[in-house]
Parts: C-alpha cells; structure tokens; sequence
C-alpha cells in the first residue's frame, strides 16, 4: 500500500447510470471510463447526497448531510448554495496534511462573495465557475480569483487541459485533484460532428447532444489517465469517477439552444425518477473506484454507500486526520471496498427549492426498505410572490452568462409559498425486490412505514434545527417575513 497515494476525484453533472457504456446497451460510446471500469470498483448501491447540485456536492465535500452545512439548494443569487464558512472541506483537511490541493470546473457552493471561494475553502489551486452552469463555447473563467474570457474552445476541452495542467505541476508530491465537469448539464451545446453520429443512430436531437457531451468528457478522462499514468503514479493513484445527482430529463427553455428539444429523456436503466426527486434515478449515481496498489479491483460493490462517506475513507486511506470539528455523518467505507465489511445500513436526503420543507421529496433507505415522501406542488402565496421568483431566475442567468452588476446576493426576500391543504401520503418500498420503486407496500406494511416515516422526520428537524442554528456571519441570508414590494 503506498503510504501518501494521489486522489484525482471526478465529478459529472446530471449524469445517469445509463450515461456511460458500460451500463448503456450500446447506447453510447465511453471507451475511457468503461477501461476504468473494466479494472475498478463499480460501486452498485452507491448514493449522491442530494438529488440536485449544491447540497450533493456540500456533502461530498463536507462528510455531513447538506442540511447542516447550509447548502440547501442551487439558488446561488439567494444564497442558498453556501458551505457555511465554519465547515471545514476534505481539501481543508488533505492540505492540512501536505497535500497539495486543487478543483478544476464547477464549484456552486458560494458563487458570489470572495469569503466562499474554492481558494478559502482548501483548494489551493482552482481553474473554472463558480456557479451551476456555463455556456460552453461563450464561457468565462475563474482562475484564483482572476476573470479571464473563453477564446471560442469547448469548455469541457478547457477543463481537461486545467486538470492535465495541475498533474504536471504536482508530480512530485501528493495531490488531491477535483475535477468537476459541467458535462452533460445545460445548455445543451457540443461538437456537431459528435452529435450529429448519435442522430444517425436513432437518438432525438436533446439525446445526441447529451450523448455527445459526455463522449468528449470521456476523452478528457482518458487525457487525464494518460497525465497520471506518465508521472509514473498511476498505480499509487486513487482515481474515482461519480456523479453528484441522477440525469436531468426534463430542462428550462433557458438553458437549452433555439430550436432544441428540452426533452432529453433517455435510458438509466429502468430506475424511476431523475434529478430533482428523491427517488432512485435522482440520487442513486455511479462510483468507479481504481488503487492498485491499495483495494481489489474488477469487482462489483453491492453494500450502500453515501457521499458523505467519502471524506472519512478518503482521509483514512492516506493516513489524514479531519481537522474539522463537527462530526461528520459519513462513515468509513474501507472494509466495504476491500470486500470485508458490511458499512452503513441507512440514509437520508429532502430536498425541495427555497428553504426546507420536510414533508416534500424526502427519502429514507434503512437496509432495502425504502420510504419516500412525494414532492409536493408548492404554489407561490400571490403574484407578487410568483413575480419575485422570476427576478431570482433572471438573475441568476444573468450571472452566468453576463455577471454584469451581479457580484454579491440579491437583498430581495425569499418569496411566500403556500401548502395545500393535504399532502400526499409517503410510499414504502423493497427495494431488493422492487428497484424500480414501482410497488407501494405502505398500506401492506403500516407499522414500518409509521417507524420509518417517524424517523425521517426526526432526522428532518435534527438537521434544519442545525442549520437554522448557523451563525449569521457564516450562513446566507435569513429568509424575509416580508413581501417584494
């Protein structure tokens, strides 16, 4: 086992189980990340932390449920994607121990305000966007804090040369590497000649272009491989690839080009839901994990893991210590990976927009019973309430494609939404028997139903409770009792 192994962790966004070769039927064509496979652990039972964006990747990052971080949503110009600023990130800690740390890509967990900067959150060295998305032809870049404008070069292109860049300049000390591409989200752009194979073969216009972007960030993970494998390291290099939610199936007209299909609906291998939903397609992602010289390779890994458990096995794995003093929710996966252990048996996610609402899009897995509360359709209080969260969406393209006057949060209240009168009952499901969550079995189990829907909404006011608690000088910004006016 190599006493200080390299960790390069790459990060896909909305990408589903069926978005690579392996698992697609022939559906599309991934030639590096399926040799990755061919030689990893593929982990089968592996969860996000969030079925969308910002909280997914503050749990990544943070070894805790996002509730607790603050990072509750991707509303950056609200806010709402912040790792509180006394949370302390994996790369805090990895450094901490001599690594030299760097992200390349996609940030979304503090676009606006300098004091949530990859830079002040561990990362040494970071080269991409600070918000949920970009164009990625007409793009523009943070390198450490410096704005430079995109010359016309794919962006997907652009992140791989940064992440082959930070390779070479570290070969010879340990690194931590993220590397998060904003492939396949939105806006739906990639090279016509890609795309234009995959319409041959039968795909809708929104599929090829899908499928195209991810080929091309296959090729960039075969570039970085390459980058690895020529420093002579490869076999003392913990190299993980994940997604941080299920696929986006369904897409704003905003973020996709004129005269495109927003339906990219596709293959994820019968699994019900999507980004978004708390059901399995929306949280339950890929892992592929490769460390020759310290885990088993070429083996499928059944046994639930969380992204939250990532900061602990990873540390573990390079002798690291958390410098951080929050427990974490995250729990070692070593002996899971090695074939010897049984890990966690349980967990948890919600998720709706704006502030938290528990009794929507919330999910407990304990063993292979899962329960599920339904997302529910929360209508905004009047039309000026509605009005208020247009302003927030106008706002936040802006930002990503122009920035101009958008350098901190808005200062408008969140906007006042109203319950209905019922909500839906949750839904049980055996997920051993029924992957597909197509079975209720709530009526047909009451008394594990009533339990687990009891401990869900334990779990729910524990952690709001938490973030609630967050200091001021560390959170975002409270929620305004008050109208927009």
């Amino acid at each position: 086992m190599a006493d200080r192994p390299n960790i390069v962790l790459i990060v896909a966004d909305d990408m589903g189980y069926g978005d690579f070769g392996l698992y697609s039927e022939g559906r599309l064509r991934t030639s590096a990340l399926d040799q990755l496979a061919s030689g990893a652990l593929r982990l089968t039972q592996h969860y996000a932390g969030s079925a969308v964006c910002s909280p997914s990747r503050a749990a990544l990052l943070t070894g805790r449920y996002p509730h607790r971080t603050g990072a509750i949503t991707p509303q950056e110009t609200l806010g709402y994607d912040r790792i509180a600023l006394d949370e302390v990130t994996i790369a805090d800690s990895l450094r901490a121990a001599g690594y030299a740390t760097g992200m390349v890509g996609k940030w979304h967990n503090g676009a606006l305000d300098p004091a949530y900067h990859p830079n002040t959150r561990g990362f040494d060295e970071f080269a991409g966007f600070r918000g949920g998305w970009m164009d990625y032809y007409e793009w523009w870049l943070d390198r450490n804090g410096s704005i430079s404008a995109g010359d016309g070069t794919y962006l997907t292109d652009v992140l791989t040369n940064e992440a082959v860049g930070f390779v070479r300049r570290h070969r010879d000390e340990p690194f931590f590497l993220m590397v998060t591409y904003n492939a396949p989200h939105s806006p739906l752009q990639a090279p016509e000649d890609v795309v234009q194979r995959y319409e041959s073969e039968g795909h809708s216009r929104g599929v090829a272009i899908t499928y195209a972007m991810i080929e091309v960030m296959d090729r960039g993970i075969a570039a970085i491989r390459q980058a690895i494998r020529e420093t002579g390291k490869e076999d003392d290099t913990i190299f993980m690839f994940t997604s941080d939610n299920g696929p986006a199936f369904i897409l704003r007209d905003d973020q996709v080009p004129e005269g495109v299909s927003i339906d990219t609906t596709r293959f994820n291998l019968g699994l019900n839901g999507a980004k978004g939903t708390v059901l399995e397609g929306g949280i339950r992602v890929p892992m592929l994990v490769s460390w020759p010289n310290g885990l088993p390779q070429d083996r499928d890994v059944s046994n639930l893991v969380h992204f939250t458990d990532w900061l602990p096995t990873l540390l573990a794995a390079v002798g690291a210590q958390h410098i951080g003093e929050k427990p974490v929710d995250g729990v070692d996966a070593t002996a899971v990976l090695r074939g010897d252990g049984l890990g966690r048996d349980s967990a948890l996610w919600q998720w709706n927009g704006y502030s938290p609402i528990g009794e929507t899009n919330a999910a407990f897995r304990d063993g292979d019973w899962k329960l599920v509360r339904p997302s529910i359709d929360i209508a905004f209080a009047s039309d000026k309430d509605a009005e208020l969260a247009d302003r927030y969406v106008e706002l936040d393209i802006r930002y990503k494609y122009k920035r101009d006057g958008v350098e901190q949060i808005a200062d408008w209240p969140e906007p006042v939404r109203v319950m209905p009168d019922s909500v839906p009952e949750p839904m049980l499901f055996n997920l051993s028997d029924d992957p597909e969550e197509r079975n209720d079995l709530a009526q047909a189990e009451p008394e594990r139903a009533t339990q687990m829907r009891n401990r869900l909404d334990s779990w729910f006011e524990e952690v709001e409770s938490e973030r609630q608690a967050i200091s001021p000088e560390d959170r975002q910004p409270e929620t305004a009792a008050a109208r927009w006016g």
